[in-house]
């Protein structure tokens, strides 16, 4: 029999929020996180905004404090939302076997910060400038990494990197993970910091962002008619899954069961969605059939929703496929709308709103609905959050090159 998965521990930081409360009122309340750029000079960009996280003093989460400083941006995210996830499952006071608690955390782009500057470096002073920690700090896995050698963590740990499918992909796999029995605890989720120079201009360059300048916060609107582009956003999200009998023996708080997992892969183009949204449809049917669910049994579906036109759309004809008439009588809403897309950390930050609707009956808004487009007709909750029980959630995440990763979660009913 396979063992039942259960979340006891959230962690965040992204631009709505330092931690899970402040995250999800502001998300509740419908407030955007979308702002002008501060990390670089994008005067002569076409893309001049984004979702930065808050400066805060992020040292009181790291351990080493010497290595803090060293540490590549995206490290620092994830370990500080993976500090807050730990507490707040209550294993920071111990009670469990380190060689069964594992560690996997998804990212997008990795260390780009650090590779940005010592290729900058290396240019202005030469090679012998580049610092010894450049290789450690741009490679992927770090932000899995960094966490488990501070916390002795002895269980499977690995990085998934599918572009903005990583976080879903990742818990995906820590479901698994426990399901068969080789680890307890999965920290899992996703980090991304790629707010960068270089990253804009690829971006901007192959016309991906919304270039809607004079009004930032209004800029990511999924679904609607005016959508122009997806809104570039950073942060983390990193969630604790538990065995649900361990986490019963210790006396945890139970936030939700994860109930199923889907993937599948376009087969299609490098970066453009199928355009009837079929790669998204079977994700999706993969992963009720994982959950031993029915299309019915979904009250509200978090979607990739990332403010593009063709990939609206797309995944709007793959909701209509993969739950028939069920669709209209679905809510949907898109949590990119308020904090911008953050790529690999995408389906984790979007997970734990997932996790606070089946647990307050509150769904928050898909912001910036103006205009009603014809090929975007369901519920998309618009402009303002709603109160209703939900009882499972299914959540999108769709990466470049084909990669769909869908994940349900349920209210955990013991």
């Amino acid at each position: 029999m396979e063992r039942r998965v259960v979340i006891t521990g959230m962690g965040t930081v992204n631009p709505l929020g330092l931690s899970v409360e402040e995250y999800w009122r502001n998300l509740a309340e419908g407030k955007s996180g979308i702002r002008p750029l501060t990390h670089f000079d994008a005067s002569t960009m076409n893309t001049r905004f984004g979702g930065q996280v808050p400066d805060f003093d992020y040292l009181p989460f790291i351990k080493d404090q010497k290595m803090a400083r060293r540490l590549d941006r995206a490290i620092v995210l994830a370990t500080v939302a993976a500090v807050e996830a730990w507490k707040d499952s209550g294993l920071d006071q111990g009670g469990f076997d380190p060689e069964m608690a594992g560690c996997v955390i998804g990212t997008g782009m990795g260390g780009t910060t650090t590779f940005e500057a010592d290729t900058e470096v290396k240019k202005e002073r030469g090679h012998k400038r580049v610092s010894p920690f450049f290789i450690p700090m741009i490679l992927p896995n770090t932000v899995s990494a960094y966490f488990a050698i501070e916390h002795g963590l002895k269980g499977p740990n690995f990085t998934v990197l599918s572009a903005c499918a990583s976080a879903n992909h990742s818990m995906g796999d820590a479901w698994h993970i426990i399901r068969r029995g080789e680890a307890d605890i999965m920290v899992t989720g996703g980090a991304e910091a790629s707010m960068n120079e270089i990253i804009y201009a690829g971006f901007g360059n192959m016309k991906a962002l919304s270039t809607r300048n004079e009004d930032p916060a209004a800029a990511s609107r999924p679904f609607d008619k005016g959508r122009d582009g997806f809104v570039m956003a950073e942060g983390a999200g990193v969630l604790v899954f538990e065995e649900w009998e361990h986490a019963k023996r210790r006396g945890a708080v139970i936030y939700a069961e994860v109930a199923g997992f889907g993937q599948s892969c376009d087969g299609y183009h490098i970066t453009a969605p199928c355009e009837d949204g079929e790669g998204g449809y079977r994700s999706m049917r993969n992963a009720l059939r994982s959950a031993g669910m029915n299309p019915g049994d979904i009250a509200l579906v978090n979607a990739h929703g990332t403010s593009t036109p063709r990939g609206d759309a797309g995944e709007t004809l793959a909701m209509k496929r993969g739950f028939g008439d069920h669709a209209h009588r679905l809510m949907v809403h898109s949590t990119k709308s308020m904090i911008g897309h953050l790529l690999g950390a995408a389906g984790a930050v979007e997970a734990i709103a997932d996790v606070q609707a089946l647990r307050n009956g509150v769904i928050h808004p898909t912001i910036n609905q103006v205009e009603k487009d014809p090929e975007c007709d369901l519920d998309y909750v618009p402009n303002t959050a709603r109160e209703g029980k939900v009882d499972a959630v299914l959540s999108n995440s769709f990466g470049f090159g084909g990669h769909n990763a869908t994940l349900i979660l349920r209210r955990f009913l013991g």
